[in-house]
């Protein structure tokens, strides 16, 4: 999808590292039915065309808002696009790192989810307030919380409706490192940078070794 003909789902690949970035900042990096599907097919392609090494991020303050609100409303909440671009990412036999610019909400954690490595600005918060809204997280979504964070922390995000602040997502699990804005792209480019020079074989080895 496009906003004046520019890609609101920006691809850059180079030698081995896929970065994906959110690309809607006037709207929160709210996602758009044509963005979630956009999104699942570079990760689907990743897997596909021998990445590496995949960062996933956002342009602006926040990473993303989850579902635009009008789609929402029309169904986007339930698409089962979200569980295909989560279950993508998953899958990918590379080291995938969510370099969280801003805030992470709603049916966008589940892609921060599954990604192995999760790195944040100290601005941002976390919460997925589907008991408020009424939906049903995405069906990978809670196992994967819970795993990190453990069952009762998930509970305050999922059924309580707690808004996280980034020092609690580190005290927690949710989050691996807290980074300064300014500094958020080269860390993760240096967490990636062993994988990247490394032969896919063995960077999909190591990871199936932790799964």
């Amino acid at each position: 999808m496009t906003k004046g003909g520019v890609p609101m789902i920006v691809l850059d690949v180079a030698e081995g590292l896929w970065t994906v970035t959110i690309d809607r900042p006037e709207k929160a990096n709210s996602l758009t039915g044509a963005m979630l599907s956009d999104l699942a097919v570079c990760i689907e392609r990743a897997g596909k065309e021998g990445a590496r090494a995949l960062i996933l991020t956002g342009r602006g303050k926040v990473f993303s808002a989850g579902a635009d609100l009008d789609e929402a409303r029309a169904g986007l909440a339930t698409s089962p696009v979200w569980e295909r671009l989560s279950g993508a990412l998953a899958a990918l036999p590379c080291l995938t790192v969510a370099a969280l610019n801003g805030t992470l909400a709603g049916g966008a954690f589940g892609m921060a989810l599954a990604c192995d490595l999760r790195i944040a600005v100290p601005e941002a918060k976390f919460f997925y307030p589907v008991m408020k809204l009424g939906f049903l997280p995405q069906p990978s979504d809670p196992s994967r919380l819970a795993r990190l964070v453990g069952p009762a922390r998930a509970k305050m995000i999922l059924m309580a409706g707690t808004k996280a602040t980034a020092e609690e997502a580190l005290a927690w699990g949710l989050i691996d490192r807290m980074v300064a804005a300014e500094d958020l792209a080269d860390t993760a480019a240096t967490l990636a940078a062993d994988a990247l020079g490394a032969a896919r074989d063995h960077v999909a080895a190591i990871k199936a070794m932790i799964a």
